[in-house]
């Protein structure tokens, strides 16, 4: 019989595809991963991957049937993905804490205890699904549009792909919370966690603070030509394309248009130079085999919640990509990933610079 891992975060979609690999004949291990402690962000509330998360996890687990650990990937977790985070803000970037998560804790460090444990495959709740693609096996969209989240899992390569298992991405959530209810699960009816889990009051200038031990020291706001426009609060407080919060008066709405970590100023502008066509992406992953040596066009997500768009794609170094839109897009900010796509499967991508 095989054996499968299934990474079980306390929600709803995590449970039911636990129990939809045991339903396969899959001898099932359920395990959440415990990734930080709450002090060293400065959190005091619960978040996701708190105690009652753990619980709800392991109440499910049991009501299986299937044995359950809860393993401590804290030290991973602080270095790789809250350690990221940090640093790349204090650079004036903006970058994606869910992307590294899933490639170093869920499809790296889980995998290595799937190994361990003797798991022919690694198993979450993702609304993703896995296809064939000019005879490669490469990740698909969910059938659900509303919850489809390729867009984090792009760096899932071609080994990691084969020993991976996406049960619920053929469902919509009504359908996975219709199973949940069937099978008595207490989670059924939990919310999705919406905020990145560290930071669940949204307060990231509070986070990196606290977890680095630094002060982002006050600066100027500037125009595009060096005009001094008045004072914010530390680079680390705004991202590209930020109108709300500024506290700069003007006749027209003003929008961040630039970070400079480098001279600590924050650029403003009444949207001029907020708009690009031609975005550049490095440390790629490009499991579906197309290399990119000539011009190809595909579609491109820049975010998470962005649609995708057209664009030409060249590979212009060897881990370098350049990526020219048929429309400018608003607000292309380094440190998000830029996913492409050739209709429902993912091709690719890589880390906007």
């Amino acid at each position: 019989m095989a054996k499968a891992l299934i990474a079980m975060s306390g929600g709803v979609d995590s449970s039911v595809a636990a129990y939809l690999m045991q339903k396969a004949g899959y001898e099932c291990v359920g395990c959440t991963m415990r990734l930080y402690e709450n002090e060293a962000v400065g959190i005091d509330s619960k978040t996701c991957c708190s105690l009652d998360d753990v619980e709800d996890a392991r109440s499910v687990a049991a009501a299986l049937g299937i044995p359950y650990y809860v393993f401590n990937f804290t030290d991973d977790f602080k270095e790789k993905v809250i350690g990221k985070f940090v640093d790349c803000y204090f650079a004036g970037q903006t970058p994606n804490p869910c992307i590294d998560c899933n490639r170093y804790m869920k499809f790296d460090r889980l995998y290595e205890r799937a190994r361990t444990l003797g798991a022919d495959c690694v198993v979450t709740g993702h609304y993703a699904r896995i296809g064939d693609y000019n005879g490669r096996r490469v990740l698909q969209k969910g059938l659900d549009p509303d919850k489809d989240q390729s867009y984090v899992l792009y760096h899932l390569t071609a080994e990691q792909l084969e020993h991976t298992r996406f049960p619920v991405g053929e469902l919509s959530k009504p359908e996975v919370r219709k199973i949940a209810e069937a099978q008595g699960f207490l989670n059924s009816r939990k919310p999705d966690s919406q905020d990145i889990c560290f930071a669940p009051d949204g307060d990231y200038a509070r986070v990196i603070e606290t977890f680095s031990g630094r002060k982002s020291e006050p600066g100027n706001f500037v125009s595009p030509d060096g005009k001094i426009l008045g004072r914010h609060k530390g680079v680390i407080h705004y991202t590209l394309g930020q109108r709300k919060g500024l506290g700069v008066a003007s006749t027209a709405p003003l929008f961040v248009v630039a970070i400079r970590p480098e001279t600590n100023e924050v650029v403003l502008s009444h949207g001029e130079g907020l708009f690009t066509d031609t975005v550049v992406v490095r440390d790629l992953n490009l499991p579906a085999g197309v290399d990119f040596t000539e011009p190809t066009k595909v579609k491109a997500k820049i975010r998470y919640r962005h649609p995708e768009q057209p664009c030409l794609v060249k590979r212009t170094g060897e881990d370098e990509l350049t990526l020219v839109f048929d429309t400018p897009q608003r607000a292309v900010t380094k440190g998000q990933s830029a996913v492409l796509y050739d209709g429902e499967f993912v091709l690719g991508g890589g880390t906007i610079v």
